[in-house]
């Protein structure tokens, strides 16, 4: 049984025979976040910030609203610290860019770790290249977890930055956040950078609790809309950073010389801001509250169990990640003689959505030397139904390519 009805989102509702498991990529969205959206441009569409006239007030509530809103179901105490970006990905670059530039130079080591998604790891690798710092790379363990071993023997006094993602995109690793922020405190002065992508979407997330620095968001990981997620920072840190773009609506004065900054949130949000993204993201988090985060959480821990218990008893399937104590909603693996792609085209004619390749993830992969996985991910609307398909799917497929029956071990 799902958590939240299917009939709650329309692309599922008219596709009945459609089994979704590629949430980890984007979500889908419920029609309370649809009617939203639409709601917002068919009454109080205007420019926010920068009318006078009541339609443009309104539309400046609704953004500020949406704000206040969401940083209340992320824990965060001090809404002006929630800076709206296009997601994730945005959100770290920022950081890179607006704190890193200014404060990282030769000499300097920043820290990440084998597990990160291309975008906690490009960024900053780029900005070693570009001031002359070294980048030091965690490792993991088998199962594919980060090694807090290594991670202490990597930080001393040269360590600038700490970057780790809270939940891999790849296997579901659930990583310790609160045991290696107070490592990194014990340790060294680094600032710590989270990658929330897969976290916020799945269980209770306080920010104020967490011990970090800065935390990364997108919100159509979480049933929102595409183009918007967030920044959340430390004041103390955001106060000083350097604005990442320039524009319209993040200044405060423009001289023939020189310009000084808006205050906060509006310093590092340059242009016409996604308005109508804040106000679906708002609604998709007041769903994601009806339903109840530890519900979430609970109903996707049933679902992986269903998953790992019975990909797991497949021959030729090898599961990829750590115990289920230590993951989210995620499972990726291998098939014997067939190619991720291939086993995700044979799925996809079977109806079940999954993905292939490498997750943008390409460390990773050569660390569990694997040249890609299938990553099955779920969510709400998944059901025990939904794992029987893959599992049915996958057969299947062996047959097609005449591998090993996938009989019980």
């Amino acid at each position: 049984m799902t958590l939240a009805p299917r009939s709650d989102f329309p692309l599922l509702a008219g596709n009945p025979e459609l089994c979704y498991l590629d949430t980890a990529a984007t979500s889908q969205k419920p029609r309370a976040v649809l009617d939203a959206i639409r709601d917002y441009y068919e009454q109080d569409n205007a420019n926010p910030h920068r009318g006078a006239y009541e339609l443009s007030v309104r539309a400046t509530d609704r953004y500020q609203e949406s704000r206040a809103r969401i940083a209340r179901f992320l824990g965060v105490a001090d809404p002006a610290t929630l800076i709206f970006t296009r997601g994730t990905t945005e959100s770290l670059n920022l950081v890179a860019a607006g704190w890193g530039r200014p404060n990282i130079g030769a000499g300097d080591e920043i820290v990440i770790t084998g597990l990160e998604h291309h975008a906690n790891f490009v960024p900053w690798q780029q900005l070693a290249l570009e001031r002359g710092a070294r980048l030091r790379i965690c490792d993991l363990t088998p199962t594919g977890e980060i090694d807090l071993d290594c991670l202490r023997s990597l930080l001393d006094a040269r360590t600038r930055v700490v970057a780790f993602s809270h939940v891999s995109n790849a296997l579901g690793t659930i990583n310790p956040v609160r045991e290696i922020a107070a490592l990194v405190r014990e340790r060294c002065g680094a600032i710590l950078v989270c990658d929330g992508a897969q976290s916020a979407p799945h269980f209770p997330v306080r920010f104020d609790a967490l011990g970090v620095d800065f935390y990364a968001f997108s919100g159509h990981k979480m049933l929102g809309p595409m183009g918007i997620g967030g920044l959340i920072g430390r004041r103390a840190l955001l106060e000083p950073m350097t604005p990442y773009q320039t524009g319209g609506d993040m200044i405060e004065y423009v001289l023939d010389d020189r310009t000084t900054w808006n205050v906060l949130p509006h310093k590092f949000e340059a242009g016409t801001p996604n308005v109508a993204g804040a106000v679906g993201l708002a609604a998709a988090v007041d769903y994601l509250e009806r339903l109840g985060m530890d519900r979430v959480a609970e109903h996707e821990r049933a679902i992986l169990d269903a998953a790992v218990s019975r990909l797991g008893a497949l021959e030729g399937v090898r599961l990829l990640g750590p115990p289920l104590s230590r993951r989210s909603g995620v499972v990726s693996f291998v098939v014997d003689e067939i190619h991720p792609h291939d086993l995700a085209t044979v799925l996809d004619q079977q109806g079940v959505c999954v993905r292939a390749g490498h997750h943008c993830a390409q460390p990773l992969m050569r660390r569990l030397g694997v040249p890609a996985t299938t990553r099955a991910s779920f969510y709400v609307y998944t059901d025990v139904s939904d794992v029987a398909r893959l599992a049915g799917g996958i057969v299947h497929a062996q047959a097609m390519f005449a591998t090993p029956s996938a009989r019980p071990r």
